[in-house]
């Protein structure tokens, strides 16, 4: 049985994993017949936002603590990702993506990424298996890899940041992927598009169906 690695960066759209598109990924991935493992640094996140109201708020919360609750307990410090022990890697979206795991919310293409962060996705590429980034996630692979090919959707600032980090951004609608054959990059917009539940339940499924199929 093929096992994929799920990095999950909180727990919340607005400061940590889109929950959707996580839990959507999980249960793409067992309707396929592979099996997950989730994983997140265990580092704090940039910032709390009052999902509510939309406003930050005066607290502190660990990635992997928050992440945990989408994983229900079952979650692995992304310290402990090895890439020879999975056949693949995914990365759900969510704004913690471009704030916690990497600082593209805050400073777009001069952006830094978490050291594990990276490790993972270019030890991934060094195995020579397929990496799976939904919503935002792939301007984060564009920042580590640079020359790749991906989507986030139609989003004009984002596609422009990613050519300028050197990748090629094409242009998507619901549930299309995008396939970079050079680093076996798959990548689908998600709510990087205004879209419905089940519109992400068939981006994930494709990509996911996509990452089992190249793994």
């Amino acid at each position: 049985m093929k096992k994929i690695a799920v990095v999950l960066a909180g727990s919340g759209v607005y400061d940590g994993a889109e929950i959707h598109e996580a839990t959507l990924t999980l249960l793409a991935i067992a309707r396929n017949g592979a099996e997950y493992q989730c994983f997140a640094p265990n580092v704090n996140q940039a910032h709390v936002i009052n999902h509510l109201t939309g406003e930050e708020m005066p607290e502190t919360r660990n990635v992997l603590i928050e992440a945990a609750r989408i994983a229900r307990g079952n979650i692995k410090p992304l310290a402990e990702y090895t890439a020879q022990d999975y056949d693949a890697i995914i990365f759900p979206g969510g704004f913690g993506v471009a704030k916690n795991l990497c600082s593209f919310a805050f400073d777009g293409v001069d952006c830094f990424v978490n050291a594990e962060v990276e490790k993972a996705i270019r030890d991934t590429v060094v195995e020579e298996k397929p990496i799976g980034a939904l919503c935002i996630s792939p301007a984060l692979i564009a920042k580590v890899l640079g020359d790749v090919e991906v989507t986030i959707g139609e989003d004009a600032e984002t596609s422009t940041a990613i050519e300028k980090m050197g990748g090629t951004h094409i242009q998507t609608t619901h549930g299309e992927i995008v396939v970079d054959e050079k680093y076996k990059i798959i990548t689908t917009p998600c709510y990087m598009l205004n879209a419905t539940i089940d519109q992400i339940a068939t981006g994930a499924e494709n990509a996911v169906k996509k990452l089992l199929e190249m793994a």
